[in-house]
């Protein structure tokens, strides 16, 4: 079983296009919704006394959701952002944290064997607090985002010296590592302790690094983008999903890994919020897996 800690969330997203609000995201929620299509996933979070009761239907249907807790003392997590023109860069207009600011993550029972467990990007030090519930994990992997790194960066640092894998955007590795060279920062992020480093970059793909190892995975290509929110946090799900559903890291399973991550985080840009992945089949993950491999494949 793969569990999901992170943020459940309601969003408002604008681009030059349209504008969406408080509709359902989250890390854990892209993350979680994604991964379900490759392994049976479990979420932890908590939502607020405003969570629409259809979109607890959505996650019912989907996930495993006895992680979730409703504080109906106060109001979910919301994200606000706008895209520009090329919706590539974002701006974080506001950062409400609301219920999960302190939040006292409870884990069920069910979940306490998992094997796998992914700490999206949520407040690292109640990342740290959840991996003491979890000693026997194969695999453990974490994000992290803007607001933590300005706000607690020794804390992310200590998150990232306790996991085994980091899955990160190219800004927030900047950030992070105050670089600008991504194989610098990769390096540096896994001299704190981690075995390897994925780096999103977003319409560019993503770049794995092991040990000295880069494996370079391009973006998959579309005349089509909506809403390029929840990408990351679904190409963190199908990367995982797909390592937990093979039960082994061998080098060749992490570069199929990668390649899943980046088809998983193609479908959630073709609609606002999670809508995109609500509609897709195991079929339509496979056929654009198989498309994908034709394009990059030479020789």
């Amino acid at each position: 079983m793969l569990t999901v800690f992170g943020t459940i969330a309601l969003d408002t997203t604008r681009t030059p296009f349209r504008t969406q609000s408080h509709v359902l995201g989250g890390a854990a929620t892209f993350a979680a919704l994604s991964s379900s299509f490759f392994t049976r996933t479990g979420i932890i979070g908590v939502i607020g006394s405003d969570f629409p009761p259809r979109y607890r239907e959505i996650l019912d249907n989907r996930i495993d959701t006895k992680g979730i807790v409703k504080d109906t003392t106060g109001r979910c997590f919301h994200f606000d952002s706008s895209f520009d023109y090329d919706l590539s860069h974002r701006t974080a207009n506001r950062t409400e944290l609301n219920v999960i600011a302190d939040f006292k993550p409870i884990v069920p029972l069910e979940y306490g064997d998992s094997e796998y467990l992914y700490l999206a990007n949520n407040d690292p030090i109640q990342n740290m607090e959840i991996l003491e519930y979890f000693p026997n994990t194969k695999l453990t992997i974490c994000d992290t985002i803007e607001y933590w790194i300005l706000h607690n960066p020794n804390a992310v640092s200590k998150m990232i010296s306790q996991v085994n894998g980091v899955v990160i955007n190219q800004e927030e590795a900047r950030l992070l590592c105050r670089e600008y060279n991504l194989v610098k920062c990769a390096k540096y992020i896994m001299s704190l302790g981690p075995e390897f480093v994925v780096i999103k970059k977003g319409e560019n793909g993503a770049l794995f690094f092991l040990e000295d190892m880069i494996f370079p995975a391009p973006a998959f290509p579309l005349d089509v983008v909506v809403d390029p929110t929840g990408a990351g946090d679904s190409f963190a799900g199908g990367f995982f999903g797909y390592l937990a559903q093979q039960n082994k890291k061998t080098l060749g399973v992490m570069k199929e890994a990668v390649i899943y991550g980046n088809v998983m985080g193609s479908f959630a840009i073709q609609d606002f919020g999670v809508s995109a992945l609500l509609t897709l089949s195991r079929m339509d993950i496979q056929d654009r897996y198989e498309r994908y491999r034709d394009m990059v494949s030479f020789g």
